[in-house]
Order: structure tokens, then C-alpha cells, then sequence
């Protein structure tokens, strides 16, 4: 009898059992709990273990981890984000971080916690149109912070208190509205010492203040309105002056500066007609590329002594003048190729000691006397690698090479010419100071004095 009750409480148990489990791994009842569960393990196959400021939220992503001078970068441009990622995914803590070209539209209070040994941050060229006063909290040693080319309106001074060591803000190119929120920030611009925080940006709005840069508006404007009760032309002469006008481009503005690997600005496909005033110092790598400049100009690159890296490819160029190149002194690489050059006169590459490479190719080089400049300047630089460099025209050098064409002018050139003895004696370069010139200068001193016919001038020719 105690045999048949233990098998009967035994049976009842087995049946239970799946009941109890399905309730405890679905943790809800029925359906509901069993699509539960397969929701979480679909998100924890597909990622990384980790959670998002906003909650917990799993995604992969496909930046790079990499080491410069021992100090981490991470690489996260174009990797198509929406949000910040976590600190805890990165397998060392990086000091850079790059962000620049994604799909962040705001950032919150917190986005950077972790990332306490970050010094350089770049959020340029999203769609970021919010930053709340705490999302850079933690990130005491923060110096470069880069904000250009989003939607930003407003900004807080709130927002750069946790940043002491701030010292370079980029803000331009974002449409600033220009009223009382702002008054904190604009005064902390125009502070003397922060004099690299927030250079160019300009005010978008309203219209008494449109392109007015923020370190130069007055404060007290901001949190001033139109007061319509009083004389409209009286308060017409005081807010809506007259905006500043550019004679022209700024490079900050028309172009995107980059950090990583080195601090590049690129102004390919601008439209420009001219290259663009203001490219900083520190900046090593300007591309200039498919653009419509056809003239360069004396101190066109004056305040770039930084340079490293200069391309001027597809311009249609067709002059470069003596000094458009100054103070290049560290340049290394210059690309001229597909423009309109016909040669490049005599002095323009004078201040690149230090260039080890050129690009002349497409370019409708005129195999004459001008282009020898060009060769000898090759010469006297062998450690310039130069590729290219090509006759166009005239017809019979078409595809020949510049400096054999050179070459086969100085030498062929005093047979062409088919001289007398005398007049060639007399004119050919290439005899001044040989025995036969030394010889004749003899003959002419051996002369009777009496028979020499008086000379007017005296000829000195220095060989």
C-alpha cells in the first residue's frame, strides 16, 4: 500500500515539474513569458554584453582599437552610430575617440562616464542638435573637443564646467540662436585666456545678430528684445547693423578638420575659386582637390608652417606665382597633377627644402625653353621623387620625357644653329673661357697699337 501511495505522489511531481520550469525560465506565464525569454537570447546573440546610457541595450560595433605613440585612439567615423558606446567595450582606455560623420542626434548627461583618461574628442559632422549640461562628465582631462557641422542651437556653460583642461572648442558651422540661454557661453568665449574655444562660430539667428561672431557679440544684447513700444528706426540703428563682411573664405568653415592620424583638413569638392584664408598652424595635411583654383597667389599658405602634405590635384590650374609656396619650409609632399600647368616659373619651388615627392602628371606640359627651370631645379634636389612630368606640345615631343628633352636640347642645340666659326666663337655659352676664346684675346693683344681702331666701350663678359 505505501509502495502504490509514493509511486502515485512520484507521478503527480514528474507531471508538475515542466510546469514549474517553464514558469521560472520564461519568467511569466503561458506564451508571454516563453517570447520573453527568446527576445533576450536573440539580443545576447547579436551583442556584446554591455548597456547603453539609456538602458540596457546590446549592439556590436565595428570601430578600431589602435596605439600611436603609445597612447590609444579609437576610431569610430562612419560607422553609422546613433549613440555614444560604453567605456567597458574598448579593451584598453582610450585617450582619443572618434565619432566624427555618424547619426548622433543628442548627446545625454553621463554618454562619456568611463571614459576618465579621454583627451580628445571628436563629434564633428553628425546630426547632434542637444547636449545636455551633465554628458561630458568624467572627463577631467579632456583638452580638444570638436562640435563643428551639427545642428546645435544652444549650449550651456554648464555643459564645459566638468572639462577643466579644456583648451580647444570648435562650435562653428552650427546654427546658433543667438538669445539669453546663450549669454553663459558667450561669456565664457570672451574670456582672454580660453582664446582657442570657439573660434569662427557664428550667430544664426535672430536677424539683428546673423553672422556675428560669438566672441564679439555683447552679452548684454543677448537677453535684450526688440522693444516695439519705443521708436522702431532708433532701436533699427542699434541691433540690426550691418553683418561683417568677408572678402574671403575661411578654411575653418568651408573646410573639415580631422585629428586622427594627424590633424588633416580636407576642402576637396568645395567649389572653391581660390584657396581659403585662415588654415591653422598646427594643421599637416590640406587637400585641395577638385576645385576651380586656377591662380596661386603669393602667401596663399603663409600661416600654414605646419604642412606636411599639400594637394592641388583637378584645379585646372594655370599659374603659380613666385612666394605662392613660402614659408612651406616643411613640406614633403606636393601633388599638382591633373591641372593646366604649362610650366612652373622660375623661383616657386625655392622654400621646399625639405620636399621628397611631387606629382606633375596631366598636366599639358610645353617641352621650350621655359620648362628647363622645372628640370634643373630636379636636379639640384635628387632626393625629390617626381612622376609625370611630360612633354604636350609642340607635336614632335608629344610624350617625351621633360628632362630628356632637356638634355637633347643642350646638346644638339649649337649644330641647329649652324654658326660661323667667328659668331659661334663669339656667342656659344659653352666657349667662353676655353683655350680657343683665351687664344684669340692673344692675338687681338699682340696687335700694333697703332692699328687698333679706338674702342667707344670696354666689354667685360663674366663666364
Amino acid at each position: 500500500m505505501r509502495m502504490i501511495r509514493f509511486l502515485c505522489v512520484a507521478s503527480l511531481l514528474l507531471s508538475v515539474l515542466p510546469f514549474i520550469e517553464t514558469k521560472r525560465s520564461g519568467r511569466g506565464r503561458g506564451l508571454k513569458g516563453l517570447k520573453n525569454k527568446h527576445r533576450r537570447d536573440r539580443a545576447r546573440v547579436r551583442g556584446v554584453g554591455r548597456h547603453s546610457r539609456s538602458g540596457p541595450f546590446k549592439f556590436a560595433t565595428n570601430c578600431s582599437e589602435s596605439t600611436d605613440s603609445g597612447e590609444v585612439f579609437v576610431d569610430c567615423e562612419r560607422r553609422n552610430l546613433v549613440s555614444i558606446p560604453t567605456s567597458d567595450i574598448w579593451s584598453r582606455a582610450p585617450k582619443h575617440l572618434l565619432l566624427a560623420q555618424n547619426q548622433i542626434k543628442a548627446v545625454r548627461d553621463g554618454a562619456f562616464l568611463g571614459y576618465h583618461r579621454l583627451v580628445s574628442l571628436d563629434l564633428q559632422q553628425n546630426q547632434i542638435f542637444l547636449v545636455e549640461e551633465g554628458a561630458f562628465m568624467d572627463l577631467k582631462h579632456l583638452t580638444t573637443l570638436l562640435l563643428q557641422h551639427n545642428q546645435l542651437r544652444t549650449l550651456s556653460e554648464e555643459a564645459l564646467i566638468p572639462m577643466p583642461d579644456l583648451s580647444y572648442l570648435r562650435l562653428y558651422d552650427n546654427p546658433w540662436n543667438c538669445l539669453c540661454p546663450m549669454e553663459s557661453l558667450v561669456r565664457t568665449l570672451q574670456v582672454p585666456s580660453n582664446r582657442n574655444l570657439g573660434n569662427h562660430a557664428r550667430c544664426a539667428e535672430p536677424i539683428r545678430l546673423k553672422n556675428r561672431k560669438l566672441k564679439r557679440v555683447d552679452p548684454e544684447l543677448l537677453c535684450k528684445e526688440l522693444d516695439t513700444s519705443v521708436n522702431v528706426n532708433s532701436n533699427l540703428t542699434n541691433f540690426l547693423e550691418p553683418s561683417p563682411i568677408r572678402s574671403k573664405s575661411d578654411a575653418t568653415t568651408l573646410c573639415h578638420t580631422y585629428i586622427f592620424p594627424r590633424i588633416r583638413m580636407e576642402c576637396s569638392k568645395r567649389g572653391l575659386t581660390e584657396v581659403p584664408s585662415g588654415i591653422p598652424e598646427d594643421v599637416v595635411q590640406v587637400d585641395l582637390s577638385h576645385n576651380s583654383i586656377r591662380h596661386l597667389r603669393p602667401n596663399n599658405f603663409r600661416e600654414a608652417r605646419s604642412l606636411r602634405i599639400l594637394n592641388l590635384s583637378n584645379n585646372n590650374m594655370e599659374h603659380i606665382d613666385k612666394g605662392s609656396l613660402s614659408g612651406l619650409l616643411h613640406l614633403r609632399e606636393l601633388d599638382l597633377s591633373d591641372n593646366n600647368l604649362h610650366f612652373i616659373q622660375y623661383g616657386v619651388l625655392e622654400d621646399l627644402y625639405f620636399l621628397s615627392q611631387i606629382k606633375l602628371g596631366g598636366n599639358p606640359w610645353v617641352c621650350n625653353y621655359s620648362i628647363h627651370y622645372m628640370v634643373y631645379w630636379l636636379r639640384l634636389h635628387p632626393g625629390v621623387r617626381d612622376s609625370g612630368l611630360l612633354c604636350h606640345s609642340p607635336l614632335e615631343h608629344t610624350g617625351e620625357d621633360v628632362e630628356e628633352y632637356v638634355h637633347s636640347y643642350n646638346r644638339e642645340c649649337p649644330k641647329d644653329r649652324q654658326l660661323s666659326r667667328k659668331d659661334h666663337d663669339q656667342t656659344d655659352p659653352e666657349l667662353w673661357g676655353t683655350a680657343m676664346e683665351v687664344q684669340a684675346e692673344l692675338e687681338e693683344d699682340l696687335e700694333p697699337s697703332h692699328l687698333r681702331v679706338p674702342e667707344k666701350y670696354q666689354l667685360i663678359r663674366l663666364s
